[in-house]
């Protein structure tokens, strides 16, 4: 017997012995489903670890080279990302221009991430757009996109979750994990987060703080 998989790009032949009965018939059928899945698997765990390790690159130039030209990133032109950034489908990602990203963050496309401009991310933000649901049997994922609107200031070692909006000039203290919407202009902190002030809502200022090698 001779078959023909497709997955994506990929194609794969197989050459096998004809079988007989329908439930053999139902097993190679089965096998392939699971072939085509650990292939989806093996694609996505390549992605992945290649992520990784254009964050580990020590060059700004590359590193931007490799996030919009390889990986398919919008990543506005005065907009930069330090070392260490874990970035999962960038693809999926948009940064807007004046933007910094600090060392070692995560930034989680999976469901889309929207980032404007003049944003602060201190070292070690985690934004995830994907989670596990506690109350689902079978442990299924769920989740939203997040959007990070102009001016916010997200601090040192925060947790942004599914489907949360930052809104413009909105403060997130260190180690905040942040589970609802952040309305413009509030400083929140906190485990959840909740607002604990107010921000001036008179900024005006550019972030430049390109360094070649960090």
């Amino acid at each position: 017997m001779i078959g023909v998989l497709a997955s994506g790009n990929l194609v794969v032949l197989i050459i096998g012995a004809r079988y007989g009965p329908a439930e053999d018939d139902g097993r190679l059928a089965e096998s392939l489903v699971c072939r085509m899945k650990m292939m989806s698997r093996y694609k996505e765990g390549l992605r992945f670890t290649l992520g990784i390790w254009c964050g580990l690159v020590p060059s700004q130039r590359i590193r931007r080279f490799l996030y919009t030209r390889v990986f398919g990133m919008q990543l506005g032109k005065t907009a930069i990302i330090y070392g260490g950034a874990e970035i999962r489908m960038p693809w999926r990602i948009v940064v807007g221009e004046h933007t910094s990203i600090g060392h070692r963050a995560i930034l989680d496309g999976r469901m889309g991430l929207r980032i404007g401009n003049n944003v602060n991310l201190s070292t070690g933000v985690w934004i995830w757009t994907l989670q596990h649901d506690p109350q689902s049997p079978s442990f299924a994922t769920t989740g939203d996109q997040v959007v990070i609107e102009d001016y916010a200031w997200i601090s040192c070692r925060v947790v942004i979750l599914p489907g949360v909006t930052i809104g413009r000039g909105a403060v997130v203290a260190a180690g905040a994990v942040v589970t609802k919407d952040v309305p413009p202009y509030a400083i929140v902190g906190g485990v959840p987060a909740k607002v604990i002030g107010e921000r001036t809502s008179n900024l005006a200022y550019e972030l430049d703080w390109y360094q070649p090698f960090f």
